[in-house]
């Protein structure tokens, strides 16, 4: 089969080997299974649930998406169906063993529309074919419009007598001529999506426009044919064409802007390129479609192109973009040995890469399962216009024939423009697009910088928060810890110390030993020259070891480095930072304490700057921990933060934030998602750090790829932006209701007008929407706060801490 799906009769998808191409195995709940739940062909497929992700053509409106819903959910073995009309795609949940693709999609069909499978080149080739003729059909009404309004203006500027009758008959014939294959093409879409409609008998948006452009056609046809008839007295050509223009001007821009921010989403969930070369028997590469890629193959991915799969490189260098998956814009370097993960590109030159995962096994495919599930989420306020959009337009037609019959008597043809204005001007397309489009775009803008938002309702609920509740380890500070200070007695210098302790400690995996060592490389100390010999770590306590200098200057001798207690010293104080001591055997077999090492918690260095940012935007900002009650007042004091807690179960965290939730605060937490999955789940809306935990078991709204804690205060401001401009566009869909449907039903509104009202009012909204896609919001300013640590090329010079306030702690 070739690699694209070619337009073949829909059993093709019947296959289960193309099923991965659009879709994964899933619990029936939903979320993904392992990727090997796939496996054992047919038989393993039927066992399991499928979520399968589908493109829909022919759907312009809320009610579309309702139509299609419940035409998917009338088939046996679909557990779940959700539409959007924001993005046009669907998720299908369905049993293999009851139903199969081409039974659904025969559903969506025989609904009026079209599914195409999502994530592929047809899919794709459709929507740039269905934009060229939404073009065309723009341009044949362009030009029809302006040829129509030439044979019209006479009769706007001429004084009575000018026109004779048989030149006014001459133009009407004239203008119906040009008119005709403006509706024939440019107005068929709407006219076929009316007659499906009334066949099924269902109401969507386009009923009402096309009963419009028809009513004007017939009145005007009617007057052209027979002039001296109840409507010959005005034709309405003009109308007509100037309303098709301004409507379908309307929905070209509006699908060019909606392709161009809420298709921010779509382009990164078609990462991944359609094919890739595979090494074969015979050792040369063959183009295969990436779906068929399995593990164990070697594959060669050029310069430019996307990595299909996770894997190793086996042969070549390279630099890699992985802004996708960490949210890092910076290229790293990858050489042979080096992992490299799918979706991100290859930046330099070519390379062979071992594949290590494929489909759900990957990172990617986890990202766009979050980025896919969000996209087709309904937020409270769309969910709302889409259950009133179907009895707002049954009302706009009585409307509209209650208009029709009160100015009947007085004029029918007027009667019939004041019904086409009153069905144009309340088309609600501006109320349905309102909430998703800018809520779409603003998920598309924090993918773009690295946030995914897995619930577009925590959107809503970002907006309203007053108190941000931290975690400590892993959030406010990162995994490992940072030297601070290097105290010694006189009996070497600092720089010695820390070299001896570097060499003992370079044997040791402990977060404090790393710390160390990391210290001693940054300084450029020659911990070489000590060799180690006979060492032995005591759990909890520390390392002992026999050393010897490797210049001959001192003889062998027994050195400690650990707690005060493993190194024979006294405790000292009772601060929060962790000491470790250095301590050696002296000449006379006594212990001599040659220094302490004051190890901090690594504090990311944003982390001061976010938490002023959220206090400048008026959120508070408090801090919960299950670490000893010491260090996290200290990391709280470095922070900034004034509330801290200590010591917490994660019960304990729990019911903090229900406390602080039965005060009246809106809660949003932000954790490294291994131990808070409860309390990330309590919050009104929560943040989780991706790299810590898997993202199909993150429990948060909002998952960060990266180590950047600036985005969660960029989040919040940016869901304060987007609820604004949700709110405007609504505001403005209603206010436009209800100032231009008075005015139609009197009669003050020409169709011509009411199509360029309602033309631009779906316009203005996705324009307004289209502002969320900018940068993210920036921080503000905030004052500077003293460093954390003093910087290791001074520490030498600097005086000791006061060791009394200072506790000693295991390693």
């Amino acid at each position: 089969m070739a690699d694209t799906l070619p337009a073949t009769p829909l059993q093709l998808l019947d296959d289960p080997q193309e099923w991965l191409a659009f879709g994964r195995p899933c619990t029936p709940a939903g979320s993904p299974l392992p990727a090997n739940a796939a496996e054992g062909g047919q038989g393993g497929a039927e066992s399991s649930t499928w979520e399968s992700h589908v493109v829909l053509e022919g759907m312009h409106c809320a009610a579309c998406a309702l139509t299609i819903e419940d035409a998917l959910r009338a088939v046996p073995g679909v557990l779940q169906a959700d539409v959007s009309a924001a993005t046009r795609r669907a998720r299908v949940v369905w049993q293999p063993g009851r139903v199969l693709p081409s039974a659904w999609m025969k559903a969506v069909q025989s609904a009026g529309y079209r599914a195409m499978p999502a994530m592929d080149a047809f899919a794709r080739g459709q929507r740039q074919r269905e934009s060229r003729r939404a073009l065309w059909r723009w341009l044949v009404a362009g030009f029809c419009m302006m040829q129509v309004m030439m044979y019209a203006w006479p009769a706007y500027v001429a004084q009575p007598g000018d026109l004779t009758g048989e030149m006014e008959q001459l133009l009407r014939w004239a203008s119906w001529v040009i008119t005709l294959p403006m509706v024939v093409f440019s107005c068929g879409p709407f006219f076929a999506s009316a007659l499906r409609d009334v066949r099924l008998r269902r109401v969507s948006m386009d009923l009402p426009v096309a009963l419009g452009m028809a009513i004007t056609f017939v009145v005007s046809t009617a007057g052209t044919f027979d002039p001296t008839g109840i409507f010959g007295k005005e034709v309405y050509y003009d109308s007509l064409t100037m309303f098709v223009f301004f409507l379908l001007t309307g929905r070209w821009l509006e699908l060019r802007l909606r392709d161009r921010t809420a298709g921010a989403l779509e382009a990164v969930m078609n990462r991944l390129p359609d094919s890739v070369e595979r090494r074969d028997a015979s050792g040369g590469f063959t183009r295969v479609a990436t779906r068929r890629l399995a593990v164990g193959d070697t594959i060669r991915v050029l310069a430019g192109e996307a990595f299909p799969a996770d894997g190793r490189i086996t042969a070549g260098n390279t630099h890699a973009d992985e802004a996708l998956l960490t949210g890092e814009s910076t290229p790293v370097e990858r050489t042979v040995g080096s992992s490299v993960t799918a979706g991100s590109y290859n930046l330099q030159s070519p390379v062979e890469v071992l594949v290590e995962g494929t489909g759900g096994q990957t990172r990617f495919a986890q990202i766009v399962a979050l980025m896919e599930s969000a996209s087709l989420q309904k937020p409270r306020l769309a969910q709302l216009a889409d259950r009133i959009a179907r009895p707002f337009l049954v009302a706009v037609l009585l409307a509209a024939a209650l208009a029709a019959a009160y100015w009947w008597p007085s004029d029918p043809g007027h009667a019939l423009m004041v019904a086409v204005a009153v069905l144009i001007v309340t088309c609600p397309c501006a109320l349905s697009l309102a909430t998703p489009v800018a809520m779409l775009t603003a998920a598309g803008t924090l993918a773009r910088h690295g946030v995914l938002v897995r619930n577009l309702q925590g959107l809503e609920a970002l907006a309203h928060v007053d108190t941000v509740v931290f975690d400590k380890t892993g959030t406010l500070t990162r995994d490992g810890m940072a030297l601070q200070a290097v105290h010694t007695t006189g009996e070497c210098s600092a720089d010695e110390a820390l070299a001896l302790a570097a060499a003992l400690a370079s044997h040791s995996m402990h977060p404090a030993s790393r710390a160390v060592v990391t210290a001693a490389d940054a300084a450029r100390t020659r911990k070489d020259r000590w060799i180690v010999a006979n060492l032995q770590e005591e759990a909890g306590l520390g390392l002992t070891a026999m050393v010897a200098d490797g210049t001959g200057v001192q003889p062998e001798r027994k050195v400690w480095l650990g707690s005060a207690r493993h190194a024979g010293m006294a405790p000292q104080g009772s601060g929060a930072a962790l000491q470790v001591v250095l301590a050696a055997q002296g000449p006379d077999g006594s212990t001599l304490e040659l220094a302490r090492l004051d190890l901090v918690e690594d504090l990311r260095a944003e982390a001061p700057a976010v938490v002023g940012a959220l206090q400048q935007a008026g959120v508070a900002v408090q801090l919960l921990s299950g670490d000893r009650l010491g260090a996290v007042q200290r990391v709280a004091a470095q922070a900034g933060i004034t509330q801290a807690q200590g010591e917490c179960t994660p019960q304990g965290k729990l019911a903090a934030l229900q406390a602080l939730q039965a005060q009246g605060h809106q809660v949003a937490m932000v954790g490294d998602g291994l131990n808070d999955g409860p309390v990330l789940a309590g919050a009104h809306v929560s943040f989780a750090f991706g790299r810590a935990v898997p993202l199909a078991q993150s429990r948060a709204d909002f998952v960060v790829l990266g180590d950047s804690l600036a985005l969660v205060p960029q989040t919040v401001l940016l869901a304060r932006r987007t609820l604004r401009v949700v709110r405007q566009n609504l505001w403005w869909a209603a206010g436009y209701n209800a100032l231009c449907v008075p005015l139609a039903v009197v009669g003050w509104m020409p169709a011509w007008l009411a199509g360029l009202g309602m033309a631009l009012s779906s316009l203005l909204v996705v324009l307004n929407a289209a502002r969320l896609a900018r940068e993210l919001p920036p921080l503000p300013a905030s004052p500077v706060l003293p460093e954390m640590a003093v910087p290791l090329a001074n520490q030498a010079s600097q005086q000791p801490l006061n060791l009394s306030k200072t506790t000693l702690e295991p390693v």
